[in-house]
C-alpha cells in the first residue's frame, strides 16, 4: 500500500505564503497557510495509506493530527528537498510514495486514493497545477534523478517534470488539474471549490 506524504513549512508569520502579502498581513497569510495545511492533513488522514508522513521545514505544532511520521526536510532548492523527502520516506518503508504540498486545501481523500491505487499498476502519478506546476507526484520506486535539476517555481515546471518522467520510460497516471494557493487571486477560487474547509472559513474571517 502506498505511503502518502505532505511537504510543508511550519506556518509562521513572515515565513509562509509571503506572496499573499499584501493584501493580507503576514499574520493572516500564516493563518491561511495553517488552515490549508490542516485541510491537507485531514484529507491524508482520511485516505488509506501504508504510512502517513510530513516532511517539515520547522517544528510541528498543535495543528498536527496524530498518526503522522514527521521527517525533516533536507537540501537547499525545492528539487533537492523533494528528492530527499521521497528518498527518506522510501528508506523508512520501501513502498510507493505519493507526495503533495500544503497549497491545495481542496484536495480530497478520493483524489489521494486514486493516486495511491494508480501506483499498483503505473510507475508514477502526476497531478498538474493550473499555474504550470504540479500539486501531486507519486512514484512507485523513488529515484532522486527523476527530480534533481528540474526547475521549480517556473511556468513550465509541470511540463518539465512530466517530460523527465516520460524520458525515464515511466508509465504515468494523470490526475485532474488543481489550483495551488500561491497568489491573493487564488485564495477565493480555491475557497469556492471547498466552501466547508477550514481554509474557506479563515478566508471569510479576513473579510476578503
Amino acid at each position: 500500500m502506498a505511503q502518502i506524504m505532505i511537504i510543508a513549512k511550519e506556518p509562521v508569520a513572515g515565513r509562509v505564503k509571503t506572496r499573499l502579502t499584501p493584501p493580507f498581513s503576514p499574520e493572516q497569510a500564516a493563518r491561511l497557510a495553517e488552515a490549508a495545511l490542516h485541510d491537507s492533513l485531514i484529507a491524508v488522514s482520511g485516505t488509506p495509506a501504508g504510512q502517513r508522513l510530513l516532511a517539515l521545514d520547522g517544528l510541528p505544532g498543535s495543528w498536527l493530527p496524530p498518526g503522522f511520521v514527521v521527517i525533516p526536510q533536507r537540501g537547499s532548492g525545492l528539487d533537492e528537498r523533494l528528492a530527499a523527502a521521497f528518498s527518506d520516506a522510501y528508506r523508512l518503508r520501501p513502498e510507493p510514495v505519493v507526495l503533495i504540498g500544503m497549497d491545495t486545501p481542496q484536495v480530497t481523500p478520493a483524489l489521494l486514493d486514486e493516486a495511491a491505487r494508480a501506483l499498483d499498476s503505473r510507475d508514477a502519478v502526476f497531478g498538474p497545477a493550473s499555474d504550470g506546476g504540479f500539486w501531486l507526484l507519486g512514484l512507485r520506486e523513488p529515484d532522486a534523478s527523476l527530480l534533481l535539476g528540474v526547475p521549480m517555481s517556473h511556468p513550465e515546471t509541470g511540463k518539465l517534470q512530466l517530460d523527465r518522467l516520460d524520458r525515464a520510460g515511466l508509465s504515468v497516471h494523470l490526475l485532474p488539474e488543481l489550483t495551488d494557493v500561491d497568489t491573493p487571486a487564488d485564495a477565493p477560487e480555491v475557497a469556492a471549490q471547498a466552501p466547508d474547509s477550514r481554509f474557506a472559513a479563515v478566508l471569510r474571517e479576513t473579510g476578503r
